[in-house]
């Protein structure tokens, strides 16, 4: 390899990261307004580490500034000096290390207020280095898995800071400097693609930055929407303002212990409902509703097939409910009788919930029956759209593989039937179909290889059920949160051993980037020259 090629192509790396870190930086002057009062430990924190930042930024866009030319030879031999291009590879590289770089630096704050706060080491939650890169990483993947057992010791201004790296993270970290820089050409679109996970993200797009600019305008909008009518509904400014962050990135951190146990008000549980179930869908098809294009809309398979997978869920999860005639249990500790209308209400939120990998909880599901807890599992499998903020392995690929499925059982005994396989009207061809089979079972053996790792890894320390190791494996791959047993609503995952909580740090991180972007790395040919 050119080692001149070589440095170009690190230096401008470097370049877009201290952007990156540089725009992070803005933040931490940005977040700590959200506690008008006084400046105390928690913000203190956060101005320390947007210096700290600000000046890594900076140092590492100077480095890597005179990298826009590379100076190469032709197969004559003669010197040509041609502009740097993003390749893939340093799409992925530059993706990787932005998602890294950025949870070590929101981490941060937590590292700096455990030690500003006073506390004893043992007794502070963030008494680790571990605990506060687990939960920086829960919210930018937009997992809303927790290491607190009391949120609301917290800081007005560090559980603020939660919510924004979660709403910040929702689009993605770089899809912001997508949308803003102008000199990025090629490298904007491989930039896109990592970002925007899914098999196909697509939407409105003339160019990839006009594309990174809408969904950027359509976030932006639903997020001031959601904020006002959670305002109408009772709810005081600042829970409004953090539960709007994370519901639309579907993360699900919450300011409050009991997550969402009864809102303020019916209304301000519906809005919650529905902007979950908006944030779950493709961006290109809510373009298309706030443009008037029903008919694009009419004929989208995937939001068809995930509206339904929600009614469904919903409906079998009311009749579990209501057949057993248990009592609802709420996050709050309160019991509510499992009426026709709370077994609605418990249900309905639960499952959009779950499968739009959000998060909150109004009820302890753990205690529901077998049958609806299976339900929510695959939800939480299943996930969202492709090109939304929900994780899962998205509802397309779920839909493509059954599809296939259903093709090739039919050419089995109607071997002369040539059928293609369409979704929303286009053609999903052989090479498509095989990429979601392997995606789908990469996905799968990854979940059962975390699965056994975190048993092995508690083992020194008692028996873990497999229900608790399976489900902290789902719910950190899926980027969902919650778990079952040990590991469900009422519970956090501050017991974990720092050995299970790196383990599920990068299993969160191969769920937000997914699995094809991260293992691509590890893979020799792909760092050959391209």
């Amino acid at each position: 390899m050119n080692l001149k090629f070589l440095a170009a192509q690190l230096g401008r790396i470097a370049q877009l990261l201290g952007l990156v870190l540089s725009g992070i930086a803005a933040l931490f002057v940005i977040v700590p307004g959200a506690d008008m009062n006084f400046i105390d430990a928690g913000e203190l924190s956060l101005l320390a580490t947007g210096v700290l930042s600000l000046a890594s930024g900076t140092g590492l866009w100077l480095w890597g500034k005179g990298a826009r030319m590379v100076r190469t030879r032709s197969l004559q031999g003669d010197e040509l000096v041609r502009p740097y291009r993003m390749s893939r590879r340093d799409a992925a590289l530059l993706t990787t290390t932005a998602w890294l770089v950025g949870s070590l630096v929101a981490g941060l704050p937590f590292l700096l207020w455990a030690s500003l706060s006073g506390d004893a080491p043992d007794a502070h939650p963030f008494r680790s280095a571990v605990n506060c890169w687990f939960e920086a990483v829960s919210g930018l993947t937009t997992t809303g898995a927790t290491i607190l057992s009391d949120i609301e010791a917290l800081p007005r201004s560090l559980l603020f800071w939660r919510s924004i790296i979660q709403w910040l993270g929702g689009l993605g970290i770089l899809m912001l400097f997508v949308a803003l820089l102008p000199g990025l050409g090629i490298g904007a679109k491989r930039l896109f693609r990592f970002e925007a996970p899914g098999p196909s993200p697509d939407g409105p797009r003339p160019s990839v930055r006009d594309a990174a600019r809408t969904l950027w305008r359509i976030y932006l909008g639903l997020t001031v929407a959601m904020f006002v009518l959670l305002m109408l509904g009772g709810m005081e400014w600042f829970d409004s303002a953090n539960h709007t962050f994370t519901t639309l990135a579907t993360g699900g951190f919450s300011t409050r212990n009991a997550s969402l146990a009864r809102p303020e008000s019916m209304f301000a549980e519906i809005v919650i409902v529905v902007f979950m179930v908006a944030a779950g869908s493709n961006f290109g098809v809510l373009h298309a509703m706030f443009r008037g294009r029903w008919k694009t809309v009419l004929r989208d398979t995937e939001f068809k097939v995930y509206l339904a997978l929600l009614i469904v869920g919903s409906l079998v999860c009311t009749i579990a409910l209501t057949t057993a005639g248990q009592p609802l249990v709420l996050t709050d500790g309160a019991e509510v009788p499992a009426t026709t209308g709370e077994a609605v209400r418990a249900a309905t939120f639960t499952v959009v919930s779950q499968q739009t990998t959000t998060g909150f909880a109004t009820v302890d599901w753990d205690l529901w029956p077998f049958a609806a807890k299976a339900f929510i599992i695959v939800l939480m499998f299943v996930g969202g759209s492709a090109g939304s903020t929900a994780g899962g392995v998205k509802v397309v690929r779920v839909w493509i593989a059954l599809r296939t499925l259903w093709a090739e059982l039919e050419r089995f005994f109607r071997p002369d039937v040539v059928r293609p396989l369409r979704v929303a009207g286009q053609v999903v061809d052989d090479r498509q179909q095989m990429l979601v089979l392997v995606h789908l079972l990469g996905t799968l053996l990854l979940l059962g290889l975390g699965a056994v790792a975190l048993m092995a890894l508690e083992s020194s320390r008692g028996e873990m059920s497999f229900t608790t190791a399976a489900s902290a494996s789902l719910a950190t791959i899926c980027t969902v949160g919650p778990g079952m047993d040990a590991v469900g609503a009422l519970r956090n995952y501050d017991w974990f051993s720092d050995a299970s909580k790196g383990l599920l740090c990068l299993l969160m991180l191969i769920g937000r980037l997914e699995l094809f972007a991260l293992a691509a790395l590890a893979h020799p040919r792909f760092w050959r020259e391209q």
